[in-house]
């Protein structure tokens, strides 16, 4: 079993610059995003940005995966491929994008709902993101990773949705997937010791219905069984003293998302 690789203060800065600039790319997502855009539109737009900026895609060839994000629609969970579907009013998007910069990684993920999405989606979507900030609080020297998972669960089980199981969070630094796994379920005070340096995605998968999920047969994409939508945010977090030390940011896209409406 690998071991986790605890970062030292320098190292965090990279992997900061890394997940900001895929925090900027999924601002360029946002910006385009829209009924009558192909998913497959939004990958070459996010690759040329990566690229432009010094990066290179983390998803691209990973494993064999053939594209530069993640695109999940409506019921699918996450590792969706991008292709020719084109987008159209109610849609919900779920963006999953990695970079690799001065040889660390960045990730992070957001679901973007496309014009007028129904209000059972809407709180979905609301509910999962608060998720992710309640995990996130929990991030913090001296917790452990089942109080990550519990705040996470506790909360979109109160909602009455899905967690999915399967698949889980991860830590990052010079490779995509590090030890520890982070779980979005789990018991208090159980699992791994929360210490300074490890650096952490947190990425809540919530269902709309019932938690779970089936695997399909490209060998990536997953979906709801329910056939129910599925939201899913994703930061990338250093564990710290007192409060986590969010590395990735939504602010690109949200700022984006304000000035359409």
């Amino acid at each position: 079993m690998s071991k986790i690789h605890y970062k030292s203060v320098e190292e965090i800065e990279l992997i900061r610059e890394s997940s900001l600039l895929v925090s900027k790319t999924l601002g360029e997502v946002a910006k385009v995003i829209a009924p009558g855009v192909t998913t497959l539109e939004l990958n070459t737009l996010a690759e040329t940005f990566i690229r432009d900026n010094g990066g290179v895609p983390a998803f691209l060839n990973y494993n064999g995966f053939p594209y530069s994000l993640c695109i999940s629609l409506n019921d699918q969970v996450v590792h969706g491929f991008p292709g020719k579907h084109v987008l159209v009013d109610g849609d919900i998007v779920s963006v999953d994008c990695g970079v690799i910069l001065n040889k660390y990684y960045g990730d992070s993920a957001y679901t973007f709902p496309i014009g007028e999405i129904d209000e059972a989606t809407k709180t979905l979507l609301r509910v999962t993101k608060e998720c992710l900030v309640k995990g996130i609080e929990k991030a913090v020297v001296g917790m452990r990773i089942g109080d990550i998972g519990y705040a996470v669960q506790e909360h979109a089980e109160k909602h009455g949705f899905g967690v999915v199981k399967e698949l889980v969070g991860h830590g990052v630094g010079l490779q995509l997937h590090e030890k520890p796994e982070v779980p979005n379920y789990g018991k208090r005070g159980a699992g791994i010791k929360l210490e300074e340096g490890m650096v952490i995605a947190i990425e809540p998968m919530i269902n709309g219905g019932r938690a779970g999920v089936k695997f399909w047969d490209d060998g990536w994409t997953v979906s709801t069984v329910d056939k129910k939508p599925s939201a899913h945010y994703e930061h990338t977090v250093a564990v710290k003293k007192g409060q986590a030390d969010v590395l990735s940011t939504f602010s690109y896209i949200e700022k984006v998302l304000e000035e359409k409406k």
